[in-house]
């Protein structure tokens, strides 16, 4: 059985952190550190190594996008160094359409919340994600693309490896996108939930990408996915 995951709370506001902290601790989650700003939130990263980062985006100094960056560019400082070392950052966010929210998914965040999740979705949001899964609604996710991805030649040639995937990697990558989990995707591929693990490990990998979240990002951004598709 995994140990509860460990937490750093991120906002400029404490009663917020406070909250969090209550609400995180009565599940039985850790929160080994708490920081105001980016530039805090960077150290507790670096000293506390935990498994969850909860980032407010609009914070003053160093905002939680910028801090994002850093924390996930940070592999080659780590003792290990593969995407795996590095913890997941939910960002938290007063609105759900924030252009800054979807800078944060291109960067690497693994998903969004609003502040005013209920205890129970916080605490599920937090092992969602620690398990590697992103946190993503496919509905608010089509609205983020829709409106602020860049999607043309100019993106997909960025990512012009998506022509190395595997037809099957291919089909893993969209309804990747359409926010299906790893036992949706099992079932709607008729695999097991063990080779749908692989297939998307391979997908991230092959992409260059570190998390699920990005690999959302891509798909809309290079066309293999429309967010005007309606699809659920």
């Amino acid at each position: 059985m995994n140990p509860p995951p460990r937490v750093v709370v991120v906002d400029d506001q404490a009663l917020v952190r406070t909250g969090f902290r209550l609400i995180l601790g009565a599940d039985g989650i850790e929160v080994v550190a708490e920081a105001a700003d980016g530039a805090e939130a960077v150290d507790a990263v670096r000293r506390t190594r935990p498994d969850v980062v909860l980032m407010d985006i609009r914070m003053p100094g160093t905002d939680g996008l910028e801090a994002t960056r850093r924390i996930l560019a940070a592999a080659p400082d780590a003792p290990d160094a593969s995407r795996a070392a590095l913890p997941r950052v939910v960002m938290l966010t007063t609105f759900d359409l924030d252009h800054y929210v979807y800078a944060a998914l291109s960067a690497g965040a693994s998903g969004f919340l609003l502040k005013d999740v209920t205890p129970e979705h916080l605490t599920a949001a937090v092992r969602t994600v620690r398990a590697g899964d992103a946190l993503l609604a496919p509905a608010i996710t089509r609205r983020l693309v829709e409106r602020f991805a860049r999607t043309g030649a100019e993106t997909a040639a960025l990512h012009r490896d998506l022509a190395a995937l595997t037809p099957r990697e291919l089909d893993v990558l969209r309804l990747l996108a359409r926010g299906l989990s790893n036992a949706e995707l099992a079932e709607r591929l008729h695999l097991s939930e063990a080779t749908v693990k692989t297939h998307v490990s391979r997908v991230l990998t092959k992409l260059g990408l570190r998390d699920r979240a990005q690999a959302v990002v891509v798909a809309y951004e290079t066309g293999l996915v429309s967010p005007r598709a309606g699809e659920p």
